[in-house]
């Protein structure tokens, strides 16, 4: 019987998902083979004349079939890397997205100009991409993190425990700024971010089968046009910001102008500005608070 070495299955299984249409075939096949051999993927360039058992094999050869079936990766492996760290994912979270990166980006860039301790709010945290990536790179922020599902809650409760950040981001659990109490948390804040669900109804019905049918509907579908959730946020950001602070939110590639109205009509902001992505569309809206 022919020996199946760690290179004849990378090989394999990146031909495999090519030909499958999955996006990323060599690295989907790298991390799947990571995760059933328990290994870094730089290792399996070292050791490619490794060769796999066959218990491996029926762990891989499961894990290949479902992703041929369209189920991401990240939830196969358990595991996906936002902001250069590794975070612990299930179907009861959405998977982070490189996009939001950007926001993180801002957030810190916003942070380090502002001296002494900060107080950060990062609605719909998930697994608590957005919250851990700030928390590892300002080191002056204390972070609260509110999401309405309970079961993405552990998740992000495991990611900090990770990255051990448990004295520096707390977790609650709420709809949106429900999940505050008056005179127990924090009353108002330095930046408020979040990535929420935008997705419009139009759009969900076209998304792609591997978002469609795992990533969870309560962290993509937003109301007909995609807002519900900005409306709700633009409205109440004023009653916890900080004069001089900044709500920053991540928004859909044609919802920058609309996200700008919604932010103009409050009058709470002096200064409102759309961030473009790498690709060109609308990503991160900024809006900074008046002085008082």
């Amino acid at each position: 019987m022919q020996t199946w070495t760690i290179q004849r299955l990378l090989n394999w299984v990146t031909e495999h998902f090519t030909k499958k249409g999955i996006d990323s075939p060599r690295l989907s096949a790298e991390l799947l083979l990571s995760c059933v051999l328990a290994m870094k993927r730089i290792e399996l360039y070292t050791q490619f004349d490794k060769a796999v058992d066959k218990q491996q094999l029926d762990r891989l050869h499961e894990l290949v079939e479902r992703a041929g079936q369209n189920e991401p990766i990240a939830y196969l492996t358990g595991k996906t890397e936002f902001y250069s760290l590794q975070l612990d994912v299930t179907p009861d979270c959405m998977i982070p997205r490189p996009e939001t990166e950007l926001l993180v980006e801002r957030a810190i860039e916003f942070l380090r100009t502002r001296p002494g301790k900060q107080f950060v709010c990062d609605l719909c945290t998930g697994c608590g991409c957005i919250a851990i990536a700030i928390a590892k790179n300002c080191a002056n922020a204390d972070i609260i993190a509110t999401d309405i599902s309970d079961a993405a809650l552990n998740i992000a409760a495991g990611n900090v425990e990770k990255h051990q950040l448990g004295d520096r981001i707390r977790l609650l659990c709420g709809d949106l700024f429900d999940a505050f109490v008056p005179q127990l948390d924090v009353d108002k804040f330095d930046l408020i971010v979040c990535n929420p669900p935008y997705v419009s109804a139009a759009e969900f019905e076209k998304l792609d089968k591997n978002i469609k049918d795992y990533e969870p509907k309560s962290a993509l579908f937003a109301g007909a046009d995609g807002l519900d959730i900005h409306r709700r946020i633009c409205e109440k950001a004023d009653r916890f910001l900080k004069p001089d602070a900044a709500l920053m939110l991540e928004v859909g590639f044609t919802q920058g102008k609309a996200i700008k109205e919604l932010l103009e009509q409050t009058g709470t902001f002096a200064e409102i500005k759309i961030k473009k992505d790498p690709n060109g569309n609308d990503r991160i809206a900024t809006a900074v608070k008046v002085s008082s």
